[in-house]
């Protein structure tokens, strides 16, 4: 059993270093690339938020009048076309006297939102219902969908980019040519910005308010490439 043992001894050093070496190879002139392209996509979708406020010192005829007014907004915003429909947040709290003893009312506020692909209908509508609810903001956006397009589009440029990057970093580190080790793809867009409709605020409300000129704008849709190329040398 000595001898047997002895010889497990000096074997495992070799083992180690014939390991080593190969985990070495593995590696071998391996270069970690990065390369990203980007596109402008125009907005497609638009997002209305309305909302109604008020205020009582009963909290039940508050929620109910509240109610009604949301209702009667919903079912006109219903029948637009093209419109989604849905309720935002909602939520009430009390208003307190002067010296802060006690509770002098109750206020309110709900919120509507409304999304459309269709600008000029969306815009018309919130136009109308402004004759009883407030306006609380409006952005665009980009669709699931565009944006699923518009990221597949730039698969292609996105490839040649990396492999245009890895040609050159081959020939610079004096290699006669390369083969991508693995390849990751990650996908980002700018997210759009909230569009302050000032001009709406204080307007009355005795009558249809104007329907607000749109400007959509656009966000940036990015493709970004990470892999990882080794280098063959002559």
């Amino acid at each position: 059993m000595i001898p047997s043992t002895r010889l497990y001894v000096l074997l495992f050093p070799a083992a180690l270093l014939v390991s080593t070496a190969q985990a070495d190879n593995l590696h071998y002139n391996q270069v970690s690339l990065r390369t990203e392209v980007s596109q402008e996509v125009p907005h497609d979708l638009m997002q209305v938020i309305l909302y109604s406020e008020a205020q009582d010192n009963d909290p039940a005829k508050l929620a109910a009048s509240i109610t009604e007014n949301l209702n009667k907004a919903i079912a006109q915003a219903r029948q637009s076309k093209g419109v989604q429909v849905s309720l935002g947040s909602r939520h009430s709290y009390p208003v307190y006297s002067d010296n802060g003893e006690h509770i002098s009312a109750w206020r309110e506020r709900a919120e509507l939102r409304l999304e459309s692909a269709q600008f000029s209908q969306l815009s018309k509508l919130t136009g109308e219902l402004l004759q009883q609810l407030k306006m609380g903001g409006m952005t665009f956006s980009i669709a699931d969908s565009t944006r699923q397009a518009s990221e597949d589009a730039l698969i292609k440029t996105a490839v040649e980019s990396f492999k245009a990057r890895a040609q050159l970093t081959s020939e610079t580190l004096g290699g006669n040519a390369y083969k991508i080790v693995n390849l990751s793809f990650n996908s980002g867009f700018q997210p759009p910005m909230p569009v302050r409709m000032a001009a709406m605020k204080g307007m009355a409300m005795n009558e249809a308010a104007p329907a607000p000129e749109i400007e959509a704008g656009s966000s940036k849709v990015t493709l970004s490439v990470d892999g990882v190329i080794e280098v063959q040398m002559p």
